[in-house]
Parts: C-alpha cells; sequence; structure tokens
C-alpha cells in the first residue's frame, strides 16, 4: 500500500490530479513546489495576469495547495507568495534545491581544458552566463553591461546558452560592435564545472519583477564550481539577501544595466576579494545545500506526514 504520494509542481496539472487520488484513497500528499503556477506562465510571457488561463491556473493551484499535506517549497519568497494566497504557514517548509558538491567542483584556470577547446583567453577578467536564452533570464541587461564596458579591454563577457533568442542576442551583440561578448553553445552537463570555473563572476538575471516567482538553481551551480555570483535581479529577494549576507559575490537591481556594470568594475578592481567571495560561495554550498542535507529534509517532511496520517488513522 501507499503511504505518501511526493508530487512534482510540473505540469501543474499533477497536483490537481493528486488531490482527486487523495479524495479516494486518502493518501497524503507532499507537494514539491519548483515553479509557482500560474505566474510562472505570466514570467514567460505565455499568460496575462488576470486572462483566462492565468484564472484557470488560479484554480487548480488552489484545489492543489488545500489538499496538499506539506508543501515543500525552493525559497522564503515561494513561502510568501502562496502564504499570501491563503496557504497556513504550518503546512509550508522551505528545501533550497540541492547541488552535487562532488559533482561540481572548482577547475584552475590552467586546468580548465574548455579556455584552449573553445580559443578563450586565459588572462582577462571573465563574465559568464550558462542557460537559455528565454524572456525571462533577461539577457538584454548582461547584453546592455557589457555594451557600458566595452572599452575595458580586460574584461570578456562568456554566453554559453539555447533557445529561441540566441540568434536575436547574437545579432545585437554584432550590431553594437561587442567585441568584448562571446557566444558558445550550451556544453553538455558533465562540463558545468568547466564552464562555471572559466568565470571570475557567474551571472544570474531576471527580468523586473519576476524574480519573487523563481529561484534559478543555477545559482548554486556558480558557487558551487567556487565562483562568486554577480546577480542582477529583483529587490527584497531571497537571491539579494543570499548573495549580500554571506559574501557570494555582488548584486544589482534588475534591468539597471549601469549598477551591473559598476558591480562588475568593482570585482575587476578587487581581486582579492572577488576570490574570497568564490571561496566563500563553495563553502556555503558544503555548509547549507549539499545533496546530502537537503535529500534528508525531503526525507523528513515525507515521514513526518506519513506519521500524521497513521496518527489520524489509529484516531478513528
Amino acid at each position: 500500500s501507499v503511504d505518501a504520494m511526493l508530487i512534482a509542481s510540473t505540469p501543474p496539472t499533477q497536483g490537481f490530479m493528486a488531490a482527486m487520488v487523495k479524495k479516494f484513497t486518502k493518501v497524503p500528499i507532499v507537494y514539491n513546489l519548483q515553479d509557482i503556477f500560474p505566474d510562472s506562465l505570466v514570467g514567460a510571457g505565455m499568460a496575462k495576469r488576470g486572462g483566462l488561463l492565468w484564472k484557470i491556473g488560479r484554480v487548480v493551484e488552489n484545489i492543489t495547495y488545500r489538499n496538499a499535506d506539506k508543501i515543500i517549497v525552493i525559497s522564503d519568497d515561494f513561502k510568501k507568495n502562496i502564504m499570501a494566497k491563503g496557504v497556513p504557514e504550518e503546512k509550508i517548509v522551505v528545501v533550497y534545491n540541492w547541488v552535487d558538491e562532488n559533482a561540481v567542483i572548482p577547475v584552475a584556470k590552467e586546468d580548465n581544458p574548455l579556455y584552449d577547446e573553445l580559443g578563450i583567453n586565459r588572462e582577462k577578467f571573465s563574465v559568464v552566463y550558462a542557460g537559455n536564452f528565454g524572456h525571462a533570464q533577461n539577457i538584454d541587461v548582461t547584453i546592455a553591461a557589457a555594451e557600458r564596458l566595452k572599452d575595458v579591454d580586460d574584461i570578456q563577457f562568456l554566453m554559453f546558452g539555447t533557445g529561441g533568442l540566441v540568434e536575436d542576442y547574437k545579432k545585437i551583440a554584432q550590431d553594437k560592435g561587442l567585441k568584448n561578448m562571446f557566444f558558445f553553445p550550451l556544453q553538455p552537463v558533465e562540463k558545468v564545472s568547466q564552464v562555471y570555473s572559466l568565470g571570475d563572476l557567474g551571472v544570474v538575471a531576471c527580468k523586473k519583477g519576476l524574480g519573487k516567482g523563481a529561484f534559478p538553481s543555477k545559482t548554486w551551480s556558480i558557487m558551487s564550481a567556487g565562483t562568486p555570483v554577480i546577480a542582477n535581479y529583483d529587490e527584497d529577494t531571497d537571491l539579494e539577501r543570499l548573495v549580500k549576507d554571506n559574501g557570494l559575490g555582488v548584486f544589482s537591481a534588475a534591468d539597471d544595466s549601469e549598477q551591473m556594470a559598476e558591480r562588475i568594475m568593482d570585482m575587476y578592481n578587487n581581486r582579492e576579494l572577488c576570490a574570497e567571495y568564490g571561496r566563500n560561495a563553495r563553502q556555503y554550498i558544503l555548509d547549507n545545500v549539499s545533496k546530502e542535507k537537503s535529500t534528508q529534509k525531503y526525507v523528513d517532511v515525507i515521514k513526518e506526514v506519513v506519521e500524521e496520517n497513521r496518527k489520524k488513522k489509529s484516531k478513528k
């Protein structure tokens, strides 16, 4: 017999279906909320707030939350978001997504084969972006920051990615005459350590207004590679607090390319502090979001739900 259902939030209909199953079986639900739907559709430009798809999404969301026994969320911002929608605090557990700290490791510049494979200059100060070239990632702001720094010969932007807009962004960078920005295909997953270790800084960015409904898990991969973060993100978010409070890199407000360029220059001019932030980042992963620590929290939540359900049954 089944003691509990662990349900992922993608696709969002799964939570609704689990609620229907629970109605007949009384099996408790632990809902793993990785993506807040329908907010994520708005962020991706696929739905308008208040539109029909959004309204349907809100109904599905409410039924899911009401029927879940525990909801695991990936940030405090997620917790605040669903509490504002009426979910009681005692139902919510924050467990940051983990990174496999043994799979994503720092690679020293002299040992990193990607420089030679891709013809990248080892001597320059590198700002790395790796991931999707989509609507929500705000590649425009990184391009604008690169444009502001195009006369600083020693800084280069290395852009690894895929997605529908990659050719558009290449053209924008070309039209702006950005000799400091280079585009590369997304590398295989086993090279993630090498990709993020290329960077003196690793970019995490979002379109303004989307930061509280997302926490980019690439943040952990950047940090696990011992690379400090350059965040261009919404203010008063988990990411801002994380970076600033723990000395893990530098922060600039979403859409503010001038501030982003200034923060990059701060790190370019203070290499020792930049390297210290990188060491802090790696240590933070080992202390807080290692695979072992995070998965144990999941196990604890599931055990608690199963135990509670047993107690309820025995009272009947």
